[in-house]
């Protein structure tokens, strides 16, 4: 497997951050740049799905009513998938 190109960066942490992330590292026995690697992954995720989903919801109020709107029939199915019932 190749190895990942890291590029380094210097990332001033809080006092009391920095000694939540190292108590982390003690306890876990992970490196603390892999543990604030990850937290940095985890967080762009999140970022890229809310703003997914911000872009997704500005589609449908944008598009409501007109022909890219759902389909009756695909829309009271999907209400009934949601209401755990099906008609």
């Amino acid at each position: 497997m190749p190895e990942t190109v890291m590029k380094k960066m210097h990332l001033p942490l809080p006092l009391d951050m920095h000694a939540r992330l190292k108590q982390e590292s003690d306890v876990s026995g992970t490196p603390t740049t892999v543990l604030a690697r990850e937290a940095v992954t985890e967080w762009l995720d999140r970022r890229e799905r809310e703003r997914l989903a911000e872009e997704l919801r500005a589609f449908a109020l944008e598009n409501a009513g007109s022909e890219l709107d759902l389909d009756d029939d695909f829309e009271k199915a999907a209400d009934e998938t949601l209401a755990g019932t099906s008609g």
